[in-house]
């Protein structure tokens, strides 16, 4: 008598097998793109920061940088997205967390603070005044200072996710507290690599300990807002490798843009997921048919694959958000992909005023 479908599944798992046919209902549940992980969400500045004022009554100490709240998916295990984790971190006046290193790549945006709360990257001082970008490459020793007069607090982001997906977590502590700094600003690689450089020194090309001033970047902004933009995501500009003109890591993107007065984007959606950081402005973001609302400081998770587009509710004032997404991980498996079209550096340069001038 024949065996049962039943019976043979069986004997295979004995054997350590699985049938492709096993599969097949799954598979049919992904055509048309993959099914987004977790679920759209909003962590509220207006709920976070008292919490984490009464984290540092509870915590009086944090000197190896656990007063940090990571944002979990409700839709998720663990994770801010499917790949990206993130959340905020608080330190008091005169705490320093301590250094260490790990394989997971990092960032910090500033949110509270001054020039005097920075992180050290493999011995740079990188000041994270609000708004100001820190990079945390992978294997780079880093430790946080607050020597300001109140509370510090900034945004972390980190590709933890991914790298548990991969089995490669690897963290190392110095075995001090914080680690020496270099020994003059003429040494820091974040200066080796801006508009000019050193010529005598090799070009350092991975793992840079970089630093966006938001003083720098804010003017950028603006000028470009004179533009259009994108119809999906406003007047939108990426963070910049300045060695090699790619990302700002190689897992994760990070952008910033800014949406014109009563503005609202056109519906889309990608195979990467995102965070969106509300720098200032009000206005709201539709996720699969679901309306989100946010304000001044409050992080928005968008999942995969999700339709989407977002509204600037002021009819007089911008809104700025600074996003992160793992777009250069999915474009280096050749994975990432948009719809309803391609957007991402589609748009032509702008003609040269003088060869328009000869087709006359």
């Amino acid at each position: 008598m024949t065996k049962s479908m039943t019976d043979f599944d069986t004997e295979l798992a004995e054997l350590n097998i699985r049938g492709q046919w096993q599969y097949d209902a799954l598979l049919e549940t992904l055509i048309g793109g993959p099914k987004p992980a977790g679920v759209a969400h909003v962590w509220r500045w207006a709920d976070i920061h008292p919490k984490l004022l009464e984290a540092c009554e509870i915590m009086p100490e944090s000197f190896t940088a656990r007063r940090h709240f990571a944002y979990t998916n409700p839709g998720l295990k663990t994770g801010t997205t499917g790949t990206i984790l993130c959340g905020m971190q608080m330190v008091r006046p005169g705490e320093v967390a301590w250094v260490h290193r790990h394989s997971i790549n990092a960032l910090r945006f500033g949110v509270e603070g001054d020039e005097n709360l920075y992180t050290v990257v493999n011995g740079e001082r990188c000041p994270m005044k609000p708004n100001d970008l820190v990079l945390t490459p992978t294997w780079n020793w880093h430790d946080h200072h607050n020597e300001c007069e109140g509370n510090g607090v900034w945004l972390d982001v980190l590709d933890l996710p991914a790298v548990l997906a991969l089995n490669q977590v690897a963290f190392e502590k110095l075995g001090e507290t914080t680690q020496p700094l270099r020994s003059s600003e003429a040494e820091y690689i974040g200066n080796s690599v801006d508009w000019v450089r050193p010529l005598w020194r090799k070009r350092p090309t991975t793992d840079l300990p970089l630093r966006y001033p938001w003083s720098r970047v804010l003017p950028i902004l603006e000028k470009m807002s004179t533009d259009a933009g994108s119809p999906y995501d406003g007047v939108i500009l990426e963070y910049v490798n300045p060695e090699n003109g790619g990302s700002t890591l190689a897992t994760l993107s990070c952008t910033v843009q800014l949406l014109a007065p009563g503005l609202e984007t056109r519906r889309h959606r990608h195979t990467s997921s995102a965070i969106y950081y509300v720098i200032e402005g009000r206005g709201r973001i539709v996720v699969e048919g679901e309306e989100i609302t946010w304000g001044p400081r409050d992080v928005v998770s968008i999942p995969n694959w999700a339709w989407h587009h977002i509204i600037n509710d002021s009819k007089t004032d911008r809104a700025i958000l600074f996003a992160v997404s793992d777009m250069p991980m999915l474009a280096a498996l050749g994975l990432y992909r948009e719809e309803p079209g391609s957007t991402v550096r589609t748009t032509a340069l702008a003609p040269v005023p003088a060869e328009a001038l000869r087709e006359k």
